[in-house]
């Protein structure tokens, strides 16, 4: 941890320090930054810079202590450590979304950190730091997901009264966010999930490439492309889908992957 601290600290002293601008600071003047970290220098140490940078941040370290957090004001944005001690981090992320959709930028350094971000971000983490990493990239990101949700929040508020898409029986709302079957029974559906259908739904019966949906779901672009395959296949399964004989969304070879109902947008 200690040599994290020097990277880090050796990036503060050197690099320029960015200016927000206007649409940034429109963001985060709603709120704090909240930092769940159990290490008391690292936390420390990121609580510090984002003071630097002008943003105001509140701290965490254990379960307990993020349940209190999330009991007041919610947090503009979440950077959480998945590696707690005795306090599984995707636990706490899996926790997190049941009740809220703050973003959550997750942070691994251990040896499991692959197979955590793919988990992590399947989960609704909206992006991932890995340690030891650069305290401008941190905030960077930071700002790059609000503006990507401020982004989305105006298109659903252009949208006005559309209210979703129905296919083959199905029932998507798109302000509730809510799918139902044909028998009107819900499906639950996780972010990413969710980001995924809509993105199918919105270009039913085209080839969308690996590409296209590694976007429209927000992964980052260096993981592989069998991320979003593990994503299709549950969403099959939660549309009833046989894997081994689709008939809603079909394998494109070499390309990726096609919507086959009709939607009726509503």
């Amino acid at each position: 941890m200690q040599s994290v601290q020097l990277v880090n600290e050796r990036w503060m002293r050197e690099m320029p320090v960015p200016h927000a601008g206007q649409a940034d600071r429109a963001v985060e003047a709603t709120a704090p930054y909240l930092v769940v970290e159990d290490d008391e220098a690292m936390r420390e140490m990121l609580t510090e810079f984002l003071h630097t940078q002008g943003l105001p941040a509140v701290v965490a370290s254990s379960r307990r202590e993020l349940r209190k957090r999330l009991k007041g004001p919610e947090p503009a944005l979440i950077f959480l450590d998945l590696n707690l001690g005795d306090d599984n981090g995707l636990d706490l992320l899996k926790e997190i979304r049941s009740q809220s959709d703050v973003p959550v930028i997750i942070m691994t350094g251990h040896r499991r950190g692959d197979l955590d971000r793919v988990l992590g971000l399947e989960l609704g983490a909206d992006d991932y730091l890995t340690k030891p990493f650069n305290l401008h990239e941190l905030v960077a990101r930071g700002r790059a997901v609000l503006r990507r949700q401020e982004l989305g929040r105006s298109g659903r508020r252009r949208e006005g009264e559309r209210g979703g898409y129905r296919f083959s029986g199905w029932q998507l709302d798109r302000r509730t966010r809510r799918l139902t079957d044909p028998d009107g029974v819900p499906v639950g559906l996780t972010k990413g999930e969710y980001a995924l259908l809509l993105a199918f739904l919105q270009s039913p019966q085209r080839p969308l490439m690996r590409e296209q949906l590694l976007q429209a779901t927000r992964v980052h672009e260096d993981i592989a492309d069998r991320s979003i395959d593990v994503q299709v296949l549950r969403l099959r399964r939660k549309l009833r889908d046989d894997p081994a004989q689709p008939r809603v969304i079909l394998t494109e070879r070499g390309v990726g992957y096609v919507f086959a109902p009709s939607v009726d947008p509503y």
